[in-house]
């Protein structure tokens, strides 16, 4: 099989919104194989289905940063080998993985960030993410397969598999991608922020990121509309009838 060129992540624009896309609307199915591997993709193939595209988000719980979805095509003479849930991974093996993949495979990526969260809400805001990543994909996929039960729109068949990253190759190639590039960009908001410690927690609820909230307040790449920083903020920040009792 003639390998396609092979093209660097694609970063999708994420300050407009997109148009509805257009297709047959998208059906969640359960999973009827198990395993991790590319038998999946390889039985779309063999029916004539291609490119197959897998396409999973990262972030959707923290308190900061935004989420970041991505859309992966491997090529199929050349699957990375020790693909799993980027969860199961350690971070050399992630990072290791990652590579490997930019190398080898089509890929696309689409940020969230937390003024679109706070807009639209987090569901769909990811809905958005995971949409934009599969637009940007530099070949338009015949298939998608997408982790999870809540599939976006996209313009083309999509199924959607409640634990894909541990099932599928192609939606963890995807949950790695996403996993490296939002590490590496909290890493990035840590630097310039360095009070919270976002390059330790990576915008995640936990006690250092607690305690950092409430000497400091949120900073712009906090996600206002989550309980926990909106409530520090109405402590630090009083609403203007609250200033004027306490006067």
């Amino acid at each position: 099989m003639a390998s396609r060129p092979k093209t660097p992540p694609q970063f999708t624009d994420s300050g407009s919104a997109p148009s509805r896309p257009r297709g047959r609307p998208p059906k969640a199915v359960t999973p009827g194989w198990v395993g991790l591997d590319f038998s999946r993709e390889r039985a779309l193939h063999a029916k004539g289905i291609a490119p197959v595209a897998g396409a999973d988000e990262v972030g959707r719980g923290p308190l900061a940063g935004p989420v970041v979805a991505a859309a992966v095509v491997l090529d199929p003479a050349r699957v990375p080998q020790g693909l799993d849930d980027s969860k199961r991974l350690t971070r050399a093996k992630r990072e290791a993985l990652y590579l490997e993949i930019c190398a080898t495979a089509e890929i696309a990526v689409s940020l969230a960030p937390p003024a679109r969260i706070d807009r639209d809400n987090i569901r769909q805001a990811t809905l958005w993410a995971l949409a934009n990543a599969v637009r940007g994909l530099p070949c338009r996929p015949a298939f998608l397969l997408v982790d999870g039960n809540d599939p976006p729109e996209v313009a083309c068949e999509v199924e959607a598999v409640v634990g894909g990253d541990g099932l599928i190759a192609s939606i963890a190639a995807a949950s790695i991608v996403a996993k490296v590039v939002r590490d590496r960009l909290m890493a990035g908001v840590g630097a310039a922020f360095p009070a919270y410690g976002f390059e330790r927690h990576m915008g995640y609820g936990t006690r250092e990121h607690g305690t950092a909230l409430k000497a400091h307040g949120p900073c712009l790449h906090h996600r206002r509309s989550f309980a926990p920083v909106r409530e520090q903020q109405l402590t630090l920040f009083p609403v203007a009838g609250e200033l004027e009792e306490a006067d």
